[in-house]
């Protein structure tokens, strides 16, 4: 039996008709608890030419307290700086995560910058949610014989207390997942299925930025270091590739990870999806982040419904935010939300269970 389980609650976000922010699709939303206490989603709004921007939106709940519907309250990032705007007259500020970071009292977001280099990691942050304070790129030092300079990079999300490096300082984690030439998926479905990972080149990082003035810390162009190569594809369901999910959330294991996973479509006809797109989780660590404790055999949710196996790109869920449910007495529930085909977004809710199997 699988400890974490997913159960579907709703789709909770389409695109608006008639809105052209929206015509191309809503997706892969950060969430967080504002200071107000309401549940706020910053869904990828997606406009014509893959333009995107990020918005922001009310969770509406019912009686029950189930997530049922959401009210749009505008937009709070767009493509402007340099690092977002592409030569064409596109541009792209993507796939935002949020955590409010304690030890530095601010909101923080990073999102994907696509800009004239591809995409990038850029962070934001705030102290109310609806203005945001751009930080820049975030730079990294070499470590070994990796580079992270120059290279693609997505999927990053902060852990939303201090933690100590490997080095034994004060700090702020970040997940990440460089993206290094042939470990996409579509390149990594090329080769045979036996193939030798790449550990260093497919893997999903932990990285570092060291508070040296504690909260009064710069953060504008932070550059991260002390890196730790955390996991790479292992079973079946993520064979292609996997990548960081949601952020990071403390549960009574340790840091509960919701990531994705991507592995070969099975029954792909001509001109259909050729890839599935599933959620797992990982157990962390909470005093060492670098030790994964468990980690799903099986995906917790795949593409079943036709909101997630038909759309923008088809027979993905795609996970990117947490919402523990402290709010109705029930702090072991966790509800995740998720991208939808690369176009809707939907909801579904897990129970902490009492035990987990470790890691052997």
């Amino acid at each position: 039996m699988i400890p974490f389980q997913l159960h579907r609650i709703c789709t909770i976000m389409k695109p608006e008709k008639g809105n052209e922010f929206e015509v191309e699709g809503v997706l892969n939303p950060g969430v967080t608890r504002g200071p107000d206490g309401e549940l706020y989603l910053f869904p990828r709004l997606v406009a014509k030419d893959n333009y995107s921007r990020i918005g922001i939106a009310r969770v509406l709940f019912n009686e029950a307290g189930d997530p049922i519907d959401v009210e749009r309250l505008g937009v709070v990032i767009e493509p402007n700086a340099d690092y977002e705007k592409r030569p064409n007259g596109g541009g792209g500020c993507e796939d935002p995560r949020i955590t409010y970071v304690e030890c530095v009292e601010h909101y923080i977001m990073t999102y994907t910058a696509f800009g004239p280099n591809g995409p990038r990691i850029a962070m934001a942050r705030s102290k109310d949610l609806f203005t945001w304070e751009r930080m820049g790129l975030v730079q990294f030092s070499p470590y070994e014989d990796v580079d992270f300079t120059n290279i693609d990079d997505k999927d990053s999300s902060f852990f939303p207390i201090d933690l100590p490096s490997p080095h034994k300082h004060k700090s702020m984690a970040m997940l990440h997942r460089p993206l290094f030439p042939e470990t996409t998926p579509e390149e990594t479905i090329k080769k045979e299925d036996n193939r030798e990972i790449d550990k260093h080149k497919e893997s999903i990082w932990i990285s570092y930025f060291n508070l040296t003035k504690g909260k009064q810390t710069s953060l504008e162009n932070a550059k991260f270091t002390s890196h730790h190569c955390l996991a790479h594809p292992v079973y079946p369901w993520e064979n292609l590739k996997i990548g960081g999910g949601a952020p990071p959330i403390l549960t009574k294991h340790g840091w509960l990870v919701i990531y994705h996973g991507v592995q070969k479509h099975k029954d792909a006809a001509e001109g259909e999806s050729k890839f599935t797109y599933s959620a797992g989780a990982m157990i962390l660590s909470e005093k060492a982040p670098q030790k994964i404790l468990y980690r799903s055999h099986e995906p917790i949710l795949t593409p079943e419904l036709r909101d997630e196996t038909i759309g923008t790109v088809g027979d993905v869920v795609f996970p990117t935010g947490t919402d523990r449910r402290d709010d109705i007495g029930q702090p072991n529930r966790i509800d995740v939300y998720y991208g939808m085909a690369d176009s809707r977004i939907g909801v579904a809710k897990m129970e902490i269970p009492e035990t987990i199997p470790l890691k052997q």
